[in-house]
């Protein structure tokens, strides 16, 4: 074998790894696109839901929380509020989320306060409806533990 690093050598290098890293991104796609029909429920999508969603844009509850891992860091992760809190009961949770919004902010001292939106009980129940569609989205457990 020789010792000498030729250009061939090179190409063939360049050439198969290309390949190779290309064959891999297709295969992943292909694997990506198989498995989203199977881990969403875009099935359960209804108007609350919908409008749940505009009023967590409009009211920029990113700005603070994050979603399924997107968003800040400041506030928690709301992904499974709705299992942390509404014990996965939706009468429960809807009750639990308007009193605690309506009561922020809370004036505790040293803690950080959430602003008060002043939104309206059926803003309230589809902002809720909202979060309850998102916490049955199957996302290999994320977060990785339940406070988020």
């Amino acid at each position: 074998m020789s010792k000498r690093f030729t250009k061939g050598m090179a190409r063939n290098i360049y050439y198969g790894g290309g390949m190779f890293f290309m064959l891999l991104f297709v295969g992943l796609t292909f694997d990506t696109v198989t498995a989203v029909p199977e881990r969403e429920n875009r099935d359960q999508l209804t108007p609350a839901v919908a409008h749940g969603k505009a009023l967590w844009e409009e009211n920029n509850c990113i700005g603070c929380h994050s979603l399924l891992g997107e968003g800040a860091y400041f506030a928690p992760e709301l992904g499974n509020v709705f299992e942390r809190r509404g014990m996965e009961n939706e009468e429960v949770f809807k009750l639990y989320f308007n009193a605690w919004m309506k009561a922020m902010p809370t004036g505790a001292p040293g803690r950080r306060q959430m602003p008060q939106f002043n939104l309206s009980d059926e803003e309230l129940n589809d902002l809720a409806q909202f979060l309850i569609w998102t916490s049955r989205i199957d996302t290999n457990d994320w977060p990785p533990n339940k406070e988020g």
